[in-house]
């Protein structure tokens, strides 16, 4: 019997291996595709995965993409983020940014202790810093041409939401170690199944439609008895799903041929 051919094509390796898509892998020149893989590219009802750089081709073109061009636009991007949130009025921690000629305002600005970030970049809790002193504050303002500055919020663990197409497949808390302010798993953080409260699992769905991430890992911390959205993970791994004894790549499969990856 004649092997189906794959229904959908990729470009991303989210997929590789699934056999209801090709994979045609990241080329920076599109006529470095074959006229087959270009042809096949033209007659998929959508493109899985197409990376930042084709994603914003083909939604130009008004070509169907999963995830969506803004999922990749706010990728590792914590000022765009930040901003988003402000204009969508999402809670979010007190944050500001500072060019070099007024790094001097930032003392009156926030009250020590604080939150200071690497701008880009900065994921499982790489380029981030907590600020106790003006003698830590220097030694930041040495490494970045741009200061991202957010309120220090008091917390023993977050909640992190995965949303697929905004629908949630997994929750969990990040517990911070005893000698960490930071809950990322990359940073002593400890995965938490326990006690997650179902109630903010909508709001996270929620968040996630009004930003458009419709493959996305949020971030929310509770304080005071207010929900705050701290940022949107693209690249959110995948050490829940283990624990959990899920596959990602199967999840989405099976969302793919269910049809409600797409709907």
């Amino acid at each position: 019997m004649e092997q189906a051919q794959p229904k959908y094509v990729a470009f991303g390796s989210r997929l590789a291996g699934v056999p209801e898509v090709q994979t045609l892998g990241v080329k920076p020149n599109f006529n470095d595709y074959t006229q087959l893989e270009q042809q096949q590219i033209f007659d998929s009802s959508v493109i899985l995965y197409p990376t930042l750089n084709y994603a914003q081709f083909f939604t130009t073109m008004g070509k169907r993409i999963f995830p969506s061009l803004e999922t990749y636009l706010y990728a590792d991007e914590k000022m765009k983020q930040t901003t988003l949130f402000y204009l969508l009025s999402i809670p979010h921690p007190k944050t500001r940014f500072y060019l070099q000629r007024e790094f001097s305002r930032i003392e009156k600005d926030f009250a020590f202790p604080f939150i200071a970030k690497i701008p880009r970049a900065s994921a499982r809790g790489r380029g981030v810093y907590k600020i106790n002193s003006s003698v830590d504050l220097e030694e930041y303002l040495l490494n970045t041409k741009i200061a991202y500055i957010q309120e220090y919020i008091p917390h023993e663990r977050d909640l992190r939401v995965i949303l697929i197409n905004y629908e949630p497949v997994l929750a969990y808390w990040r517990k911070r170690a005893d000698d960490n302010f930071r809950t990322n798993l990359y940073q002593g953080g400890e995965i938490d199944f326990n006690d997650i409260p179902l109630d903010v699992i909508p709001l996270a769905q929620k968040y996630a439609r009004q930003c458009n991430f419709n493959d996305v890992g949020l971030d929310l911390l509770e304080y005071k008895g207010v929900w705050y959205l701290l940022e949107a993970n693209m690249q959110y791994g995948r050490q829940g799903f283990k624990k959990k004894n899920m596959v990602l790549k199967e999840v989405i499969r099976q969302k793919l041929l269910d049809g409600s990856l797409l709907d």
